[in-house]
């Protein structure tokens, strides 16, 4: 008999979100699951870890629940960090991350605690996906989206990943889907401002506002595919190098 893939499930919305709930009934499908998420929310922490105070891990699941589940006091990746030296003790064939309630697309992905579970499960060399649904609400109906992840998912195991590649797999918000687009990231960004406001002691405090620009015209990546009606799928990498500018700075007069 053919042994079930052990798949780690984790998110930045919290232990308690909708979104992770579709997670785990999609994955207990396909494998066996460990579940360790933040015990509150974490959405745009990044890539953060906890390095200055203590964190805890509290079991939560019951025991007729048929998989382990765990609240982390930290981040998603302290999460992630977690699960791999503290809770299973070994890499899992499979690492998912949300379903995060609105998108990571584009520049997204860099603030996304989502991607960077999933990325953070990259790096110990783990096939890792982080799932987004374009829609912030709570109540958002995720049942459209859990056949194309799971799909996704068996593809993942059944096929791999290439070394230091992550997924980054984006729904819109729509009834259904003309289908799976594998794209670039857009070239789009926040522009960002501050709204200044005064507390009742006459103290300055801000909210950070702005507006989604999407300065990309191709039709070949992630905005363009969800603008369009298809789910987005990028293959995303931790390793930073521009590699393309090496020649140019090693042109530079940088000795002295």
């Amino acid at each position: 008999m053919k042994k079930k893939p052990l798949i780690l499930i984790t998110n930045d919305d919290g232990i308690t979100a909708p979104g992770i709930r579709a997670l785990i009934d999609v994955m207990k499908e396909i494998g066996d699951i460990v579940v360790v998420a933040p015990d509150s929310p974490q959405s745009a922490m990044g890539h953060a870890i906890t390095i200055h105070n203590t964190l805890s891990l509290n079991k939560i699941s019951k025991p007729d629940a048929g998989f382990d589940e765990y609240s982390c006091s930290g981040t998603p990746v302290d999460c992630v960090k977690f699960a791999v030296s503290e809770v299973i003790k070994h890499k899992p064939d499979l690492c998912v991350s949300g379903i995060n309630h609105g998108s990571n697309s584009s520049i997204n992905v860099i603030y996304s605690g989502t991607m960077s579970a999933a990325i953070e499960a990259g790096i110990e060399g783990i096939p890792s996906i982080g799932f987004s649904l374009a829609d912030f609400d709570w109540n958002a109906d995720f049942e459209v989206v859990k056949p194309y992840v799971k799909r996704i998912a068996e593809q993942v195991l059944e096929n791999g990943l290439p070394d230091g590649v992550i997924l980054n797999v984006n729904f819109p918000r729509e009834k259904s889907y003309k289908g799976v687009k594998v794209c670039r990231q857009a070239n789009a960004m926040w522009v960002e401002e501050f709204d200044k406001r005064k507390s009742p002691h006459g103290r300055d405090y801000y909210w950070l506002t702005g507006k989604f620009v999407n300065l990309d015209k191709g039709e070949d990546t992630d905005e363009w595919a969800l603008k369009n009606g298809y789910v987005s799928v990028v293959p995303v990498q931790f390793d930073l190098t521009a590699y393309h500018a090496m020649q140019q700075l090693n042109s530079w007069k940088l000795d002295g």
